[in-house]
């Protein structure tokens, strides 16, 4: 039996493959919107194991599954033996052999590894401490609808250096583009934690201003991730001067555009102006979640399907 094929970080695929993507996104995401049946995942079932909440991640892969005319099961901690101890390895023994495709959201990264190691269908990471894959999946699917290649641009990433900025950052080595990264003192990247080749493809920058200058995006987070909660009000003290406002926008390249993974807290760290500006493509952006992840399992499960 072949070893599946996995998504667990972003560096997984080659840009090759994530340009194969981007093609069936695009063909997918057409017949969606002209009410076009299709059904390649016929009698397949996804399972989503969510240790962590979420309302984008498991609505976008749950009905994908169903568009794309298959099932899905979702479990959480308290639906399951792995909320009462069960090894990880032994719940990926079983659960991949009633399953065609599992997607996880969870907390340490580790715990994905190691359950992809023991499974016998495709892994997907829908979100982990330090990665989250699918999102900056559909972040470029969205940048390309709008402006086109994004090799050669400058992303502008005001925030905490968390799991999205860690994937932004390995999709500026996958599609060669720069990633200007300002954050507050003691948030800065962790190359070794973001799974970085090198340095070459972003820069850091103390004041938020300076590193939104020439940037195609401007890009940001939440001040407080999941599992931080604990912080929330000294992290809003250090945080304070890194809201994306129009100001910030106005430093930026003329045609910039805005995006944030949601959920969204205005008035801390972006304004009401902003999100819900002309700048704005967060609702694209939060869309193409969906087909998105629809062409990543097609792909994990059927390999390259031609239109």
């Amino acid at each position: 039996m072949s070893r599946p094929r996995h998504f667990l970080q972003f560096k997984d695929f080659s840009r090759e493959e994530f340009e194969h993507l981007f093609q069936r996104s695009r063909w997918i995401k057409d017949r969606f919107k002209r009410y076009e049946r299709y059904w390649p995942l016929s009698d397949r079932t996804l399972v989503m194991i969510f240790e962590k909440a979420s309302t984008r991640t498991r609505l976008s892969f749950e009905a994908g599954m169903h568009q794309l005319g298959g099932s899905a099961i979702f479990l959480n901690t308290r639906d399951s033996q792995l909320g009462r101890g069960e090894p990880v390895e032994d719940a990926a023994q079983v659960i991949s052999r009633m399953s065609d495709i599992v997607v996880i959201r969870t907390f340490e990264q580790d715990i994905i590894e190691r359950f992809a190691a023991h499974s016998r269908v495709p892994v997907i990471n829908g979100l982990t401490n330090e990665y989250h894959p699918c999102q900056i999946l559909a972040d470029l699917f969205t940048f390309i609808e709008h402006r086109g290649p994004i090799q050669g641009k400058t992303v502008a990433w005001i925030g905490d250096s968390n799991n999205v900025c860690n994937t932004w950052l390995q999709a500026a080595e996958v599609f060669d583009f720069q990633v200007h990264v300002s954050t507050p003192p003691g948030y800065e990247v962790e190359p070794d934690r973001a799974g970085l080749l090198g340095t070459a493809h972003y820069r850091e920058f103390a004041d938020p201003m300076a590193a939104v200058r020439g940037a195609a995006l401007v890009t940001t987070d939440v001040w407080t991730s999941m599992g931080f909660e604990a912080e929330n009000d000294e992290r809003r003290r250090d945080f304070e001067d890194w809201q994306v406002d129009e100001d910030m926008m106005r430093a930026a390249r003329p045609d910039a555009l805005f995006m944030h993974c949601l959920p969204a807290h205005r008035g801390e760290e972006v304004s009401p102006g902003v999100i819900d500006g002309p700048q704005s493509v967060v609702w694209d952006e939060a869309e193409n979640r969906l087909h998105v992840q629809k062409a990543l399992m097609e792909y994990l499960l059927l390999g390259r399907v031609a239109e």
